[in-house]
């Protein structure tokens, strides 16, 4: 296997996009992603591997030369990025899956299946809504054709925009499930690098309510309008903001909330505010205790209206159960970690990832590997060559282990 492979391709695919100090800003179906994938695809060309693209874009390579009805083991993740995004997020996980292939094809290493690696489009839902679009079609989650008809706030449609940048394929939606999948990821958090800890053999990922909420007060001049008799859409807004922080707080770990945007109308330094349009990202791996969320939620914005005389609408954007993943696969990338002297712990995920998508339709997991300061989504976003390393290790193992592991997809269950 080698590093410097790996980690000049993904400068080379980090340089698509760039922002400076080593950011990216890829998003979904641009002309940087479209650049992005031709990349990549040459990579997947290069070691002959058989390339399928389908309805939603989504880049599937498998290795040649097998039995088309032996499902293989497959790797993946996404090569979008969000506005300010940084090198490792995604891209990681695609590249280790071809630099794993091409050392199982350098060594001749004899397999039961083929090894596959993709990647998904739209999985950030930075431009489109829901995340994880691609892998959710893959999965059957959502109809193609109604994926297609989604549109960014532009009203640009992602079918028009696949059809734009030349990744509008014919492959099957829901696609055929592969024998398992197993994802390399950064953590995206600070757990294991606070721990030092190598690796994170992920168990679960948080459920992940996103919502758009839109706000009508009444526009009005700053200076001459008391401040009992103002609809303030701003005002609404921020104490709306306030609550999410104040509600993750009471309802502890691992309960977390996020207003991502807010924009207001007119947006002028001496006018009250007409309208706002804000976003909120609720998540907890309980969901139970993510549904309880989401109604105080309401509940208080209902409230909100009412007392401050404004309309308040709520979108729904996207909302996904908590997924456990597959306990064997696992115990496999621990073992693995552990054969090669390596130190790992069990843990869930905070982010949304491809994985949980696929979880529906096959035995998954998920490895992470540090993230220096726990910062993603950001320039500054790092994980040091040791430690891609090390997880493009687990990957290969664990790879290798599903090519010889048996499972009874009707139930989840290894065969024995």
């Amino acid at each position: 296997m080698s590093i410097e492979r790996l980690t000049e391709r993904l400068d080379a695919l980090g340089a698509i996009g760039d922002t400076g100090g080593d950011g990216n800003s890829r998003l979904a179906l641009t002309s940087e992603d479209r650049a992005g994938r031709d990349l990549v695809v040459t990579w997947m060309r290069d070691l002959d591997l058989d390339i399928t693209v389908d309805g939603i874009g989504n880049v599937i390579a498998v290795q040649p030369g097998f039995d088309p009805l032996v499902d293989p083991v497959m790797t993946g993740s996404h090569i979008d990025t969000v506005r300010t995004g940084g090198r490792y997020d995604g891209n990681l996980g695609v590249l280790a899956g071809l630099e794993v292939i091409e050392t199982v094809q350098a060594t001749g290493l004899d397999l039961d299946r083929p090894l596959a690696v993709g990647f998904f489009t739209n999985e950030e839902g930075a431009r489109f809504a829901p995340d994880m679009l691609g892998s959710l079609v893959f999965a059957g989650g959502m109809q193609l054709e109604d994926a297609l008809d989604i549109s960014d706030v532009d009203g640009v449609t992602i079918g028009d925009e696949l059809r734009r940048i030349g990744y509008a394929g014919i492959g099957a939606c829901p696609a055929r499930p592969p024998h398992a999948f197993v994802e390399l990821h950064i953590e995206q958090g600070p757990v294991l690098e606070a721990e030092g800890v190598n690796v994170g053999a992920v168990t679960s990922v948080q459920g992940i309510s996103w919502q758009e909420l839109t706000i009508v007060g009444q526009s009005n001049h700053a200076g001459t309008t008391p401040m009992s008799m103002r609809h303030d859409a701003a005002y609404a807004a921020a104490a709306i903001t306030t609550f999410v922080r104040d509600l993750a707080i009471r309802m502890g770990v691992p309960q977390v909330g996020t207003v991502g945007v807010t924009d207001l109308h007119p947006d002028l330094v001496n006018v009250v505010a007409a309208t706002a349009r804000m976003t909120v990202d609720l998540r907890n791996t309980d969901s139970q205790m993510l549904g309880d969320a989401e109604a105080r939620l309401a509940r208080f914005v209902s409230e909100l209206a009412d007392r401050e005389g404004v309309t308040i609408t709520s979108r729904r954007l996207a909302r996904f159960e908590p997924v456990v993943f597959h306990d064997r696969v696992i115990s496999l990338i621990e073992a693995a970690a552990e054969t090669r002297g390596r130190s790992v712990r069990r843990m869930p995920s905070g982010a949304g990832h491809d994985a949980q998508m696929l979880a529906r339709i096959c035995p998954t997991a998920m490895i992470f590997v540090p993230s220096v300061g726990g910062i993603s989504h950001n320039p500054a976003e790092h994980t040091a060559a040791a430690d891609l390393h090390i997880g493009t290790e687990v990957l290969l193992d664990v790879m290798v282990e599903l090519t010889r592991t048996r499972f009874d997809h009707r139930s989840g269950a290894e065969r024995t």
